[in-house]
């Protein structure tokens, strides 16, 4: 079967900071993606709103979009409250009734509502809830310490800073190296783009590690390295829970810590203002490492910063002021060449199998 193409919908909200699914299905599935829905973008192509995506069209109505012929409906953000607007619901009966799939990455499950099921079944047509977990998952035990490959977690200075990003940015690269490099997605978007993975924060707490071992295991079975895709932050009140769970049931050996260069404050995710300070990146290194090391020890390797916001010469220092903090390999892996984290997981890689060799 040909892989869908989408018509994604990120209304009222497409932009580099607030379109997430959006624009990582653009970045790294821009030939799956015919155009994005959003009334209110000021660019008409994906390039003018995001600096990437070349032509693909901004339209501002359902039935412009209708007209690219897409295949599937992706829905690109998560609407304010997570409740379906009503135009939504219109799009969404309004794609099954002419056949196309729906493809959704909300905690609300589209699949379990009523009309859009009873829409889908009389019209063959697909929908598919990126963040529904496996119905049989356990408790981490550990297994993960025993993988044949060499294990990389993504951990960040606070959500959406880059974690999934800089992972997909080295499979290539350690490739190259000879490397057979597995990522493995914890959330939606890195599901919808590595085509299977288990998002995390749809799992019930308690098997929210067992989630990540059973991920690990599977990733591992034809790797040298597996890139695990991380959430959260171990310094955010609010999400802290699902980081630890990934680094507890991943057992990295390795961590690549993710951070954007011009955030001070963990951000605003439920309406009140900031008022948690990120700490310096030194110190999160400590943090993580700390935190990583009753289980199974862990070090971080390298700093992935994201610094889209910044001019050429402010990104650059800060690249640097990382560099010199942390005595670590850093760099923005979008804005250039990944390789000092290429090259730092390579070496770790190395480092690891010399010392099973010994163990």
């Amino acid at each position: 079967m040909a892989a869908p193409t989408f018509l994604v919908i990120a209304e009222g909200a497409f932009s580099p900071e607030t379109s997430k699914t959006a624009n990582s299905a653009i970045r790294y599935l821009p030939e799956r993606v015919v155009g994005v829905l959003d009334s209110t973008a000021r660019g008409r192509t994906a390039q003018e709103v995001l600096g990437f995506g070349g032509g693909i069209p901004v339209v501002r109505t359902f039935e412009e979009g209708l007209a690219l012929r897409p295949t599937a409906l992706l829905i690109g953000i998560a609407p304010a409250g997570g409740q379906l607007p009503a135009a939504w619901r219109a799009w969404i009966l309004a794609a099954l009734e002419r056949g196309l799939a729906v493809w959704s990455g909300l905690h609300t499950r589209l699949g379990d509502d009523p009309e859009f099921a009873s829409r889908a079944a009389a019209r063959g047509a697909e929908i598919r809830d990126l963040r529904r977990p496996p119905e049989r998952l356990t408790v981490s035990n550990g297994l993960a310490r025993e993988v044949d490959a060499l294990v990389v977690l993504s951990v960040g200075s606070d959500c959406n800073v880059g974690k999934m990003t800089a992972q997909l940015q080295l499979v290539r690269g350690l490739g190259a190296r000879g490397l057979r490099t597995r990522f493995v997605a914890t959330g939606q978007t890195g599901i919808l783009i590595a085509g299977w993975g288990i998002s995390v924060d749809a799992v019930v707490a308690d098997f929210v590690g067992g989630a990540a071992e059973q991920l690990v295991l599977e990733g591992a079975k034809d790797a040298d390295v597996v890139l695990v895709e991380g959430q959260g932050s171990l310094v955010h009140p609010g999400y802290s829970g699902v980081t630890l769970g990934l680094m507890h049931g991943a057992c990295p050996s390795a961590m690549i810590l993710c951070h954007q260069s011009s955030r001070e404050l963990i951000g605003d995710y439920t309406g009140r203002p900031a008022w948690v300070p990120i700490p310096p990146l030194a110190e999160l290194v400590r943090i993580y490492e700390d935190a990583a090391r009753p289980v199974h020890p862990s070090r971080v390797v390298g700093i992935a910063l994201n610094t889209y916001d910044l001019p050429e010469a402010e990104a650059r220092a800060r690249i640097a002021a990382a560099r010199s903090d942390t005595g670590l390999p850093a760099c923005d892996p979008v804005r250039e060449d990944p390789a000092p984290l290429v090259e730092a997981v390579a070496a770790a890689h190395a480092a690891w199998k010399a010392a099973r060799r010994t163990a």
